[in-house]
């Protein structure tokens, strides 16, 4: 395949699945992206025998069309990516799995089924002779990359509590149970809900997201109609979790294994700091700074900021936070400084810097209706050098800027 056909595929920048077909449209290899934009392009690069070795160069150079599939989320893709190879076996994703380090993801057929990784390996030999221990009632993988999966089911976990493989230690699951990661009560009714639970993640693991929301919304429906509204509640919830997943664990994995390609990131200390603000009609106004060094979030250094004002302004709060955080000249300055928002919250943290003269490179992030990243605005190289952490750095603002904004509500409501 030719690189001037790619601009016919129109493939978007969005998280999912890619395919390289032969001549006869069957499947060579799969993969999967956080952008598939980006990386199917990357593959027609004059380093890649450099980058990806002489198999990769082979198996473009048979290829004569590329497919593909758009995914909500990262975690979707991975679980997408394992069961088309599973099912059409592409002779160059086959050849170089390393059944070592590949895992199984684990139900057990059980009252309280089980769910936890299993080494592929030695899954399969002791299904051979015998010795597993354990009924299964569903197995999904091989998964290769076994940092990947077991990021993806703590992201699971919480949207689907779970029993993991230590459950029937009473202190260990309690533990979970307060978490909210494993299912709580011991009734028949109980039991009833964790299956059901089971179900919805076995679903979601089939790569049937479209049927499991489908479902969902129907039980939301009949419980409104029967008046269980905290049921119908507790449903609306899960549906918007599913629409709105936090990949930024995933992403950061995903930014690791690129690393190669993002220049001398990897020999300096290169910072960036993101800024959200986070109001509920201009009320109990907030604003978070987050910050990644080298790719890597630095909890430590994330700073919030109760602004002085409440008003429906997210321009002036961002400029607010801004001048509070450049007045602490003990804290390392940034390289880049990323903000949630459009031209208008861009234009506002640039003028603070001219303010100061301090010149450092600002980029903003629009959403879409769903509340993703959308498009980055500004400086183009940066944008597409530190893309995945620009990204990723800018979702944990959000997040830890609404979680602060929540613990004000709570805080003013009791006073």
């Amino acid at each position: 395949m030719k690189y001037q056909q790619l601009s016919k595929l129109k493939l978007p920048d969005s998280p999912g699945v890619y395919i390289f077909k032969d001549a006869r449209k069957r499947p060579l290899y799969i993969g999967r992206a956080t952008s598939l934009k980006d990386r199917v392009k990357s593959y027609f690069g004059i380093d890649l025998i450099a980058t990806r070795g002489p198999r990769i160069v082979d198996m473009v150079t048979r290829s004569k069309s590329i497919a593909y599939q758009s995914t909500d989320s990262v975690l979707e893709a991975i679980l997408v990516e394992s069961e088309l190879i599973k099912r059409y076996q592409p002779y160059y994703n086959v050849g170089d799995r390393d059944d070592k380090s590949s895992n199984y993801v684990v139900i057990t057929d059980e009252d309280w089924p089980r769910v936890f990784l299993a080494r592929a390996r030695d899954f399969d030999q002791q299904i051979k002779d015998g010795r597993l221990g354990y009924s299964v009632m569903k197995r999904f993988g091989p998964y290769p990359e076994g940092g990947l999966i077991k990021e993806a089911l703590k992201i699971l976990r919480r949207l689907f509590p779970f029993k993991d493989k230590k459950s029937f230690d009473r202190r260990h699951d309690s533990f979970y149970q307060a978490l909210g990661r494993s299912p709580d009560g011991n009734d028949e009714a109980a039991c009833l809900e964790y299956q059901e639970t089971i179900q919805r993640l076995i679903l979601f693991f089939s790569g049937q997201k479209r049927l499991l929301k489908s479902e969902l919304k129907k039980q939301m429906t009949d419980a409104s109609k029967e008046l269980r509204f905290e049921d119908a509640g507790s449903l609306k919830r899960l549906i918007f979790a599913l629409d709105h997943i936090n990949d930024i664990a995933l992403i950061k994995r995903a930014t690791d294994s690129n690393r190669s390609q993002m220049g001398d990131s990897n020999h300096r200390q290169f910072r960036i700091e993101a800024y959200d603000v986070a109001h509920l009609s201009g009320t109990n106004v907030v604003g978070a700074m987050t910050v990644s060094v080298n790719g890597e979030a630095a909890p430590s250094e994330y700073r919030k900021f109760k602004i002085s004002r409440n008003k429906n302004d997210d321009a002036a709060a961002l400029s607010e936070m801004l001048g509070r955080r450049l007045n602490h000249s003990e804290w390392a300055f940034p390289d880049l400084i990323v903000v949630d928002g459009s031209l208008i919250q861009m234009n506002a943290a640039e003028n603070v810097l001219k303010a100061r003269r301090i010149g450092i490179p600002i980029i903003a992030v629009t959403k879409d209706e769903r509340h993703k990243a959308d498009r980055l605005i500004g400086n183009p190289e940066l944008t597409k050098r530190f893309k995945l952490e620009i990204i990723a750095v800018n979702a944990e603002a959000h997040r830890f800027a609404i979680k602060y904004h929540r613990l004000r509500r709570r805080m003013t409501s009791m006073l």
